[in-house]
């Protein structure tokens, strides 16, 4: 008996209990989905993460000032002059606050920043319409104000926002620009944020202690230098380890007062924890994958001891050892194949499904379908040998003996 017939017999016998067969693939197709589902949408969150954070670039450096001492400011004069550390792009403060907006009888409150003209390309902001801050209007302080696309919804509705003056904490501020929505990212959305001149937020907040600072490098390459000098300079500033620790016992601070964040080195870490956390989800899944590959092997030994007079007549009319083995082997691949390639499109399925559902990336990978598939058919063979060697070895007598 030759493969082809092999797979003919299999298939008959498959259709001849359809329940009983299907009840057998269930847990290969509960496994291969389960497999395909967790690892997709794991790589699918990950690619979302590494869009964000790509926007804003692996040359970024982030500056926290943490300090609740208020000896530990930072001035914006203080800030500018990291400008001039070989390989900086740029130096962008952030100093933050929550306003009232108002426009004629609407209102809402928003996160005002105040920076400087370099943020714009450092956090990746596009304009829908005027234009972002400039020099000028830093040097001078002038109350200019660019908004997010929620802000302008909320205020204008449909209007246009351009030369328009909304009213922060009741002062004056005339728009200038309007950015494109980008929506919810990990770093915050300025969809509803509102940006001025740093000189202006300084008077509005009533505070001139910059908190936040972007640092952009020339090139990726320029970044641990540039962490390393920006460290040295902090330290000198706020103090080495111990004067810090010092610093934030007297205060009831806990950590130290700043924090430098690198941000390929954020990217890198979610990255390895990413790749654990799916890996990890893969192999549980892929456990219910070696429960159904029993469930073969179970239904195949009650088959055996169905057609042992089946068997009994074949090897009396000259049938060998090996096709009995082949014969039986080969279908409980096929169970195991149809439950694998079942389980691959409720897998694919699911996973389109889930991620047009949750707005990221499905992260179907070709490997992760391959990967599944060729599993599936390992445990059809791994659990169907067992089966087909015990048909092989049975004794024609006392096949043809069984009742």
């Amino acid at each position: 008996m030759n493969v082809l017939q092999s797979m003919k017999m299999a298939w008959k016998q498959l259709k001849a209990s359809k329940l009983r067969s299907f009840l057998t693939m269930l847990g290969i197709i509960i496994g291969v989905a389960s497999v395909i589902l967790l690892v997709s949408l794991g790589n699918g969150v990950t690619k979302e993460v590494d869009e964000q954070m790509g926007d804003l670039g692996s040359n970024l450096i982030t500056v926290v000032n943490s300090s609740v001492n208020p000896n530990d400011k930072y001035t914006y004069d203080e800030v500018m002059k990291y400008q001039n550390i070989d390989g900086v792009k740029s130096v962008s403060p952030e100093l933050s606050g929550q306003v009232n907006a108002t426009f004629d009888y609407k209102n809402s409150s928003n996160k005002v920043i105040g920076t400087n003209d370099q943020y714009k390309a450092a956090r990746s902001l596009e304009m829908k319409d005027g234009r972002f801050l400039l020099p000028i209007d830093t040097e001078y302080g002038q109350k200019v104000a660019v908004i997010g696309s929620t802000v302008a919804g909320d205020l204008f509705g449909f209007g246009n926002p351009i030369g328009e003056t909304i009213r922060l904490n009741g002062m004056p501020y005339k728009v200038v620009g309007v950015l494109k929505e980008k929506g919810a990212s990990m770093m915050g959305s300025s969809d509803d944020q509102i940006f001025i001149p740093i000189s202006s937020a300084q008077r509005l907040l009533k505070d001139t202690n910059v908190r936040t600072i972007y640092v952009e490098t020339k090139s990726a390459e320029d970044v641990d230098f540039v962490v390393n000098t920006l460290e040295s300079r902090l330290a000198i500033k706020f103090g080495d380890e111990k004067e810090q620790e010092e610093k934030a016992a007297s205060s009831a601070q806990m950590g130290p007062s700043y924090q430098v964040i690198n941000q390929q080195e954020i990217l890198n870490a979610f990255n390895t924890i990413s790749t654990t956390l799916t890996t990890a989800l893969g192999a549980i899944a892929a456990i219910s994958l070696v429960v159904g590959g029993i469930g073969i092997m179970n239904i195949m030994l009650v088959s055996v001891s169905e057609r042992t007079r089946e068997i009994g007549i074949r090897k009396a009319l000259g049938a060998k050892k090996r096709a009995i083995l082949l014969q039986f082997l080969i279908e409980s691949i096929v169970i195991s194949v149809c439950g694998g390639l079942i389980g691959i499109i409720i897998g694919v399925s699911g996973a389109l499904i889930f991620g047009s559902v949750a707005g990221i990336s499905s992260g179907i990978t070709a490997g992760t379908i391959i990967f599944s598939f060729v599993f599936s058919l390992c445990i059809g063979v791994i659990f169907g040998i067992a089966p087909a060697n015990k048909a092989s070895k049975l004794r024609p007598i006392d096949a043809l003996r069984s009742e």
